[in-house]
């Protein structure tokens, strides 16, 4: 299991304008391709971004920009195939952006992601949430009895409770859970049968503590 990564998610076949592209022609491809801004490129390479906002900044200030290169804004901000999902939302988020072009490791366009493909992923039905983590995490990567953990799934919010053999396993169940897809936060109210923690710790000593439950 793993998060999904921006090349999971992206539009492969990018649409973008050169440096020279007239302001009409821009229009047009907004409208043709229901998209918010297309990256401007030199060489394959993304310099910059033209969008929504751009033209409107024109219009309001009276701005002469007639090609490409005068209307972007730049540079351009990019986003890496193997990123994960939660750094190309939370870069869009930071520069307040809708769109993230994709460049590969010699900076060339290669594809485009856009926050309607993030809020897709983050829609994901609870059921199938609730799922995944069930009988991928529990019973086929850690194989804990399905009756071992109660987990609840509500608009991506994950509640666990139950116990697990030990204290140690509890954080590893935390973890590959917020791996999943969808899950937006991860509630932990799981116990333990043995806090091998304080196990290990004894060993120094030579002593041996209490069994205790975590409840």
């Amino acid at each position: 299991m793993r998060q999904r990564s921006v090349s999971d998610l992206m539009t492969p076949t990018a649409v973008s304008v050169q440096r020279g592209t007239a302001l009409m022609e821009i229009v047009r491809l907004l409208e043709e391709y229901d998209i918010t801004a297309v990256p401007v490129v030199d060489d394959g390479r993304p310099v910059g971004v033209v969008s929504e906002a751009d033209l409107m900044h024109r219009h309001t200030s009276g701005k002469a920009a007639t090609v490409a290169e005068e209307l972007m804004t730049s540079p351009a901000i990019v986003a890496e195939p193997d990123w994960n999902v939660i750094r190309a939302a939370r870069t869009m988020e930071e520069h307040r952006i809708k769109r993230l072009p994709v460049v590969d490791g010699l900076g060339r366009l290669i594809g485009v992601i856009s926050r309607s493909d993030l809020v897709q992923l983050w829609l994901r039905r609870d059921r199938a949430i609730q799922e995944e983590i069930v009988e991928e995490i529990l019973v086929g990567t850690l194989g804990l009895p399905p009756s071992a953990v109660t987990v609840e799934v509500s608009d991506g919010k994950v509640t666990l409770s139950g116990t697990v053999p030990s204290s140690s396993l509890v954080p590893v169940v935390v973890r590959l859970c917020e791996s999943v897809d969808g899950v937006v936060e991860v509630v932990d109210r799981l116990g333990f049968h043995e806090d091998d923690a304080a196990v290990a710790a004894a060993g120094s000593d030579g002593s041996r503590p209490e069994p205790e439950t975590r409840r």
